[in-house]
């Protein structure tokens, strides 16, 4: 029986637990505050190592990884782009781009397919649709559209909802001109993160499908105003200009 670790048990890593018991495979949870590398001499080659920490967390659970857990890692979180895990000496993780919700009063609940990239791809595509949650592998190379995609929806929509608030579907009918002016700030600051070009009308295409999938999505959440306040500081330290988010943030 193939082991999988899942560092954090909140209510996405029960998800990728589930999927992972449900192929077959014996979870081994880690808790906050428990030894990592005390798992890793107790497991020491899983066939996975899911990291399921808040966005927030990201950065010091990938820093505790024992070596030979880096390159079995799979991530999950949003805002991730490739420096997410190569500024801490993981090279060729398999990504999630989850496009499903769990909240502990609601079922699983897909927007759209959850594209996986990396090289435990084809197993957790084939163990999250034991769940029912539909996914799809894509190459490697497609992973960064993959990414900022998800970063566009998320930040667009939190971004704009401050505003206007509503749900991503009214956002599109009633305030189109502000959802694109923020989605251009937001794909500005993604592409001086990355250093690539970025094609607004492909990421905006893929928004607007995103959106059609769940119109009646929230716009604004908890964390909203935060991660405006990330891609702030991110344009700030790149010099991207930002001047519908700086509106946006002078009153929030």
């Amino acid at each position: 029986m193939d082991d999988v670790v899942v560092i954090g048990l909140g209510q996405m890593g029960g998800v990728f637990a589930r999927a992972a018991e449900g192929a077959g495979c014996r979870v081994v949870p880690v808790t906050r505050g428990q030894d990592i590398a005390e798992v890793a001499r107790e497991t020491p080659a899983p066939r996975s190592v899911v990291v399921a920490v808040g966005e927030l967390d990201l950065t010091a659970a990938l820093d505790a990884l024992p070596a030979g857990y880096r390159e079995r890692t799979l991530l999950l979180q949003n805002e991730l782009l490739p420096s997410s895990w190569t500024e801490r000496g993981v090279v060729d993780p398999t990504v999630a781009v989850v496009w499903f919700e769990k909240k502990a009063t609601t079922d699983l609940r897909p927007i759209r397919s959850t594209p996986i990239a990396g090289p435990q791809r084809e197993f957790w595509v084939a163990a999250l649709a034991g769940l029912g949650v539909p996914t799809h592998a894509v190459p490697d190379e497609q992973l960064l559209f993959e990414l900022v995609a998800k970063n566009l929806y998320i930040l667009t929509a939190n971004i704009a909802g401050l505003e206007v608030g509503g749900s991503v579907g009214q956002l599109l009918a009633a305030h189109r001109p502000l959802a694109e002016v923020v989605a251009r700030e937001v794909i500005a600051v993604q592409a001086a993160l990355t250093g690539q070009e970025l094609d607004f009308d492909a990421l905006f295409a893929h928004f607007e499908a995103s959106v059609a999938g769940d119109p009646e999505h929230g716009c604004r959440g908890r964390t909203s105003a935060s991660r405006l306040d990330r891609l702030q500081h991110h344009a700030r330290a790149l010099g991207v200009p930002t001047p519908r988010m700086d509106a946006i943030a002078s009153v929030y």
